[in-house]
């Protein structure tokens, strides 16, 4: 097998149980919770049930990124074991925390030159990056190379597709993705929008909805349109939600009797902490691989 690290950011949203089992490692986030700083760490320094309450109750959030020196630091431990490292951060079009991850890169290049060091930025979010990962760590125990797989990361990034919707705006308005206008109009008008990771990274509105029904029906088209081989889809899906488990389920069933051929069940998620105090509770997110993402 080959001797390198296969790492990403906490903010994949998988669970500890699934990072252990794939062997990825993971380097946290942080976000402020009404003032009090916790990080980003699978839901242990706080249940996402309490995390998702708070914000209903009108707990303010904020998020940072991990810093060049945490990277210096998560780095240099796998170094120092010996180990070369692929490190795809979270999309560069939701955080600057590639740009981090790069420029420790490039100092620790210096203080370890026989080590190899790749980062790449996912263009990926949440359990659709994690999706991304599951891959990579199956292509690596396929005995894949660290250049290869990198080379395959590039090459097939944008055929994760991403798809959700919220059922609640007041997020949205506050991270300046809907203006507090549509957000009052839409949010009397039961607005659900229908969202993407577009091929650049970003998070654009492509359609509004009229209901969380309406919009987990869109949701499934896009996959009947995009995933790989339509109907006769045959790898896996993943899906998350915030503090919306039974809903996510509802349309779990849907896709796994509209895509018999699925590779097992669809598997789901929560929203971390770090995407959920941008998108809020009442999000659903469904994530495949299919046609790449286009502007």
């Amino acid at each position: 097998m080959e001797n390198y690290i296969l790492s990403c950011c906490s903010t994949a949203d998988l669970t500890q149980e699934h990072f252990d089992k794939i062997n990825v490692k993971y380097i946290c986030y942080h976000y402020e919770l009404d003032g009090k700083d916790y990080l980003d760490d699978l839901g242990k320094s706080m249940s996402f049930k309490d995390f998702y309450q708070a914000m209903r109750e009108g707990k303010m959030t904020r998020t940072s990124q991990v810093s060049m020196g945490e990277y210096l630091a998560y780095f240099k431990t796998f170094l120092d074991q010996g180990k070369d490292i692929l490190h795809i951060s979270l999309s560069s079009g939701i955080s600057g925390s590639f740009n981090s991850a790069r420029l420790a890169k490039e100092e620790l290049e210096q203080q370890y030159p026989d080590r190899k060091i790749i980062v790449l930025d996912s263009l990926a979010a949440s359990s659709g990056y994690g999706l991304l990962m599951d891959k990579m760590a199956e292509l690596r125990d396929q005995g894949m190379s660290i250049e290869d797989l990198a080379t395959w990361c590039e090459d097939n990034k944008l055929r994760v597709n991403h798809w959700f919707f919220t059922t609640d705006l007041t997020y949205l308005v506050r991270g300046g993705r809907v203006s507090k206008v549509a957000g009052f109009f839409g949010s009397m008008l039961k607005i659900a929008p229908l969202l993407n990771v577009s091929y650049d990274g970003h998070l654009i509105a492509r359609k509004k909805c009229v209901g969380g029904k309406n919009a987990a029906l869109n949701m499934i088209q896009k996959m009947e349109e995009l995933a790989d081989n339509g109907y006769d889809y045959n790898d896996k899906v993943y899906m998350c939600h915030s503090d919306c488990l039974e809903q996510a389920k509802k349309i779990a069933s849907t896709i796994e009797s509209e895509f018999p051929k699925m590779k097992g069940k669809v598997e789901i998620y929560s929203i971390g902490t770090t995407i959920g105090a941008h998108t809020g509770p009442g999000t659903i997110a469904l994530f495949f691989f299919g046609k790449k993402r286009a502007d």
